[in-house]
C-alpha cells in the first residue's frame, strides 16, 4: 500500500514550472518577452538570453543592462472520477486543486560592446520558480485509501466498512538558477556568431503527508485504519534535491536591410539530483537520503525573425523546439514523449515616438507527451499565451518596461488506472498569469 501511495511522488518536482516554455525550461527571462514573446531575433539587451548573436547589432557601445522582476500565479486542477471516492463525501467525482504563487522571479541581462566584440551574461530562473501546494492532496493518493474498505470487506467476507476519511497534503518547490556567460563576434557587417555556456543549479524540495486515516463502519463509527490493516498508517515526507549541469550555447544572426534573423541552439544539460532527506516514513527508496534522480534539461532550438514594415512598426515571428525525448527523466519517462515540444510565436511592436512604444504577441505551445506520460503529479498541456505591454524611454539611457501575459490551457482527459480491475478518469487543467516590470539602462 505504501508503495502505491508514493511511488511516483518524486515526479511532482517536475510539475512545478510556473513560467512559459517547455517541460522544464522557462523562456520568459525579460519583461520584453511578456509583452511580445517572439523575441528570437531581438537585437536589444534582452537578446543576451533570447538571441545572443544579435547583440552584435546593439546600437550602444559600452555597457548595457536589463534588470527585471516577474510575478506569476498558477493553478493546477484535476477532476477525477473514481467510484470508490463515494466513500468519502458521497461523490464519485472529486476536484483537486494546487496553487502556486511566485511574487519575485528576477533576471539580469548584461552586455559590454567594443567594436566587433560583445561580452554578455544572463542570470535568471531558467526553470521552476514557485511553490505549488495541493492542500487536499491528490487523486493518486486518495484513490489508494478509498480502495481499503472494499478490499477489507472482500477478504474478510463481510460488509462492515462503508467509507473512509483522511487528511492529505502535498507541497513542492522547484527552482533552477541559470548563470550564462558568452561572447559575440561580428564576422561581417551583417553576420555574427555567439558562443557561450550556462551553469544550471537545481534546488527542489517537497513536504507531504497522509494521516488520520479512518474507516467508517456500517454502524457509523470511525475506526483507525491501523486497527484493521496494520501495515497502513500515517506517512510523512520532507526532502530537498539539488544538482548542477552545464549547457553549451551557440548562435548565429543575419541582418539584411529591414530583416533580422536569429538562430540559437542550447545543448542538453545533463543533471542528476541528490536527495537530502529529513524525514521519510513511506518506505520508498527514491526518497532516501543520498538517492540520485535524473533531471536533464532538454536541448532547445530557437529560430526568430523580425521585420521593420515601417520605421515605427515591427513584426516578429519565432519557433522553439525542445528535444524532450532526449532528456533523461525518472523511470525513463522521456520514452513516453513523441520527440518534443513545439512552440510558434508571433508579435508586433509600434513606436509612437522616441519616448513610448507598445507591443503584443502570442505563443502557441503544442505538447508531444502521450496519455501514458500524464499523471496527477506530472502533466503537460497544449496552450496559447497572450502578452501585451509597453515601454517608456525615461531618458536616452533609461527605459522602463511593463507587461502582462496570461495563458489559456487546453484540458486533457485521460484514463488513469489505479489497479488492473478499477479505472479512473481525470481531466487535467491549468491556469497561469504573469506580470512584470523591468529597467534597461546603458552607459
Amino acid at each position: 500500500m505504501k508503495k502505491n501511495l508514493f511511488l511516483f511522488a518524486v515526479a511532482f518536482l517536475m510539475c512545478n514550472k510556473v513560467l512559459a516554455g517547455g517541460l522544464l525550461t522557462n523562456t520568459n527571462q525579460n519583461v520584453s518577452f511578456l509583452r511580445n514573446p517572439a523575441r528570437g531575433a531581438s537585437t536589444e539587451i534582452d537578446a543576451a538570453y533570447t538571441n545572443p548573436a544579435g547583440l552584435a547589432f546593439l546600437k550602444h557601445e559600452g555597457f548595457s543592462f536589463s534588470i527585471n522582476n516577474q510575478s506569476a500565479f498558477q493553478t493546477r486542477s484535476l477532476t477525477t472520477t473514481f467510484a470508490p471516492f463515494a466513500g468519502f463525501g458521497g461523490k464519485e467525482t472529486k476536484y483537486f486543486e494546487g496553487k502556486a504563487t511566485a511574487w519575485v522571479i528576477p533576471s539580469l541581462q548584461a552586455a559590454y560592446k567594443t567594436g566587433d566584440w560583445v561580452f554578455s551574461g544572463n542570470f535568471s530562473v531558467v526553470g521552476g520558480g514557485g511553490t505549488l501546494e495541493f492542500a487536499s492532496g491528490l487523486p493518486l493518493f486518495e484513490s489508494q485509501i478509498s480502495m481499503i474498505p472494499l478490499s477489507v470487506n472482500q477478504k474478510a467476507g463481510i460488509d462492515d466498512f462503508t467509507g473512509y476519511s483522511l487528511e492529505s497534503n502535498l507541497k513542492g518547490s522547484s527552482i533552477t538558477f541559470g548563470g550564462q556567460l558568452g561572447v559575440t563576434y561580428s564576422i561581417l557587417d551583417n553576420f555574427s556568431a555567439y558562443l557561450g555556456l550556462r551553469l544550471n543549479y537545481v534546488n527542489n524540495g517537497y513536504e507531504g503527508y497522509l494521516k488520520d486515516i479512518q474507516l467508517r463502519s456500517a454502524a457509523g463509527v470511525d475506526v483507525p485504519v491501523q486497527d484493521v490493516v496494520p501495515n497502513v498508517g500515517d506517512m510523512n515526507l520532507d526532502l530537498k534535491q539539488t544538482g548542477t549541469g552545464f549547457a553549451p550555447i551557440i548562435g548565429l544572426d543575419y541582418k539584411w536591410n529591414n530583416l533580422n534573423v536569429g538562430v540559437t541552439y542550447e545543448f542538453k544539460s545533463a543533471i542528476e539530483l541528490t536527495n537530502e532527506t529529513k524525514e521519510n516514513t513511506t518506505g520508498q527508496a527514491p526518497f532516501d537520503d543520498a538517492f540520485k534522480t535524473p533531471y536533464d534539461i532538454p536541448a532547445l532550438l530557437s529560430i526568430g525573425a523580425q521585420y521593420d514594415i515601417l520605421p515605427a512598426l515591427t513584426v516578429s515571428a519565432g519557433y522553439h523546439h525542445f528535444f524532450d525525448s532526449d532528456a533523461k527523466m525518472l523511470d525513463n519517462k522521456q520514452k513516453k514523449i513523441n520527440d518534443g515540444t513545439n512552440e510558434y510565436l508571433a508579435g508586433v511592436e509600434y513606436r509612437f515616438n522616441p519616448k513610448f512604444l507598445v507591443s503584443c504577441g502570442a505563443q502557441f505551445t503544442r505538447s508531444a507527451v502521450t496519455d501514458e506520460f500524464q499523471s496527477d503529479l506530472n502533466y503537460f498541456l497544449h496552450s496559447v499565451s497572450f502578452g501585451f505591454g509597453g515601454a517608456w524611454n525615461v531618458t536616452e539611457n533609461i527605459r522602463i518596461n511593463a507587461a502582462y501575459l496570461f495563458t489559456d490551457y487546453e484540458d486533457w482527459t485521460a484514463e488513469t488506472p489505479v489497479i488492473s480491475t478499477v479505472k479512473s478518469s481525470t481531466v487535467f487543467g491549468r491556469t497561469n498569469k504573469s506580470f512584470g516590470i523591468g529597467v534597461d539602462f546603458k552607459f
